[in-house]
């Protein structure tokens, strides 16, 4: 079998949804950019959504919204993606980087805990829901709240992800979700960014587009001669094309469909993983219709003797596509340098990072693929 990592479905209304825009004449962000704003912010229970051209961008303006500047300090999990990170440097403030809990790779109640009493200067938490599980709200807002300290959410794995019944986006100050071509629904490049303060979101919409005062579809829209504008910020350019958004909304009519798929596969995985010697699999601590299994994970935990890396060249021979999340950030050459960061200060990301492995997991998958790639993994663990 020849089974890739992961696999776009476009089968719904995407063609039909573009053929709309390209029709229209108006293929930047217009009608149907403000429209998926609507839905979105409507299907996570947020008061405001800004569309944008990626999650880097949405976190970016959330970091922006909430003051972050020169000299600030913000906490981060060292197991991330960079782009939660770096969107701290662009405004001149230090990411402070966090170990998470081994098994689901979330920053915990206890973790902040500790983080607030060793860097009590800290501005923010960027709360990455890893995997498409989300963190325990309860405890972590409560942390935050008590001592000052503002969430941005990183859901760029968490749609549709809920805690408690409530959906991801409805808790923190920001939540900045992705849409990037192997996300849980897509625009090909693009992100959301919700929130239910309305400061931060006329904020976020402003800086969104040059940091001109008013909405472009709204001023070519107007009946009245409402051409004139005015540029109040230096604003940026990340404004999501209509394009884009088309193909969007045809994926949110899909969502819960892609979800339940995505469940079936991590459903199958538990039962015909669990008790391999040599691996472990990942911690969902909720219901499983809570998660939107974005990622599913084994760990190679060195009770077999072969490395990772011969582990995945052993699959690609076999046709199973796999990738690796994430080597954490503490790791990486910039921030190891610059901040003078040490790996046994992050163990759990540590052990996690030295053996995990990514397997495919996407609607699409069949029962005899699923099948394949569980006798597969169970042969390399076995040895030639």
């Amino acid at each position: 079998m020849n089974i890739s990592f992961a696999k776009v479905d476009c089968s719904g209304n995407e063609l039909k949804y573009l053929s709309d825009v390209v029709r229209s004449g108006w293929l930047t962000t217009a009608g149907k950019c403000a429209e998926l704003e609507k839905r979105f912010a409507e299907t996570v229970g947020g008061a405001y959504a800004c569309s944008v051209n990626s999650a880097t961008a949405a976190l970016h303006l959330a970091a922006e919204a909430l003051g972050i500047g020169p000299g600030g300090k913000v906490l981060v999990p060292t197991m991330t993606f960079t782009a939660s990170a770096e969107v701290i440097r662009y405004l001149g403030a230090d990411p402070v980087f966090l170990d998470v809990e081994y098994g689901t790779n979330l920053i915990t109640p206890a973790i902040m805990e500790d983080a607030v009493a060793r860097h009590p200067g800290a501005k923010a938490l960027v709360l990455v829901h890893f995997g498409g599980q989300a963190a325990e709200m309860d405890g972590v807002l409560s942390v935050c709240r008590r001592h000052g300290v503002r969430i941005i959410e990183d859901a760029a794995h968490a749609f549709p992800t809920r805690y408690k019944g409530d959906m991801v986006g409805s808790f923190g100050d920001v939540t900045c979700f992705s849409f990037y071509a192997n996300k849980t629904i897509t625009t090909g490049e693009g992100g959301m960014l919700v929130t239910d303060d309305e400061t931060i979101f006329r904020r976020v919409k402003t800086m969104r587009l040059h940091g001109i005062n008013r909405d472009i579809w709204d001023r070519f829209t107007a009946k009245k001669a409402n051409w004139e504008y005015d540029v109040v910020a230096p604003g940026f350019k990340y404004n999501m094309p209509d394009l884009n958004a088309a193909i969007g909304l045809a994926q949110m009519e899909r969502a819960e469909e892609f979800r339940v798929g995505r469940q079936r596969c991590a459903d199958f995985y538990y039962e015909n993983l669990v008790g391999i010697p040599g691996i472990d699999l990942p911690c969902c601590k909720g219901p499983m219709e809570d998660h939107s299994w974005h990622l599913f994970w084994i760990v190679l935990n060195g009770e077999r003797e072969i490395e990772r890396n011969t582990f995945i060249e052993r699959l690609n021979e076999a046709g199973v596509g796999t990738s690796v999340h994430y080597k954490p950030l503490h790791r990486m050459t910039y921030y190891r340098e610059r901040y003078g960061l040490k790996p046994a200060d992050y163990p759990n990301a540590e052990r996690h990072w030295k053996g995990c492995v990514s397997l495919p997991i996407y609607p699409g998958l069949a029962e005899d693929e699923l099948r394949y790639v569980c006798k597969t993994i169970r042969n390399v663990l076995a040895g030639p």
